[in-house]
């Protein structure tokens, strides 16, 4: 598995959103990217991790930050989610896990002390060229934004 390093450039991407509608990393050149890798849309963990970016999202966006969620989901899964959390920012949609593979968020992992292979929680903050300028990998759920505020200094 390939983890991304601090100065690597990020790799392209071509998803879809809750909507069916495709985004790519280029449309964000020029601002700076939280890109979020989550498990499942509506589980316990990512609920509370998508609802705290949610209510930080205004301080985020002020610092000059666009979050952007990434899970296997497949997008009518992702609508529901938007819809029943009132998400304000762009959740993704790669169910084959092609891109969470590139960037090191799909692998093996400890599952309750069993060996599975699925998401890594990782967190890869981007600076306005599309470099990775904080990697972080098997972070917490809870927690995690207002770590990510204290280490960006929000």
């Amino acid at each position: 598995m390939t983890r991304l390093d601090v100065g690597a450039k990020a790799p392209a991407f071509s998803l879809r959103d809750s909507t069916g509608k495709a985004h790519k990393l280029s449309e964000f050149a020029g601002s700076k990217v939280i890109l979020y890798f989550y498990p499942a849309a509506m589980t316990p963990g990512c609920t509370k991790q998508a609802c705290d970016f949610r209510d930080n999202l205004n301080s985020l966006k002020s610092a000059g930050y666009t979050v952007v969620g990434i899970s296997p989901d497949v997008p009518e899964k992702l609508a529901k989610f938007v819809d029943a959390e009132d998400l304000n920012f762009v959740l993704l949609s790669d169910p084959q896990h092609a891109y969470m593979e590139k960037v090191g968020a799909w692998g093996e992992k400890n599952l309750y002390g069993k060996i599975v292979t699925g998401v890594i929680r990782s967190t890869l903050i981007l600076d306005e060229k599309g470099k990775v300028t904080h990697a972080m990998y098997g972070v917490k759920a809870t927690g995690h934004v207002a770590k990510l505020r204290k280490d960006l200094g929000i």
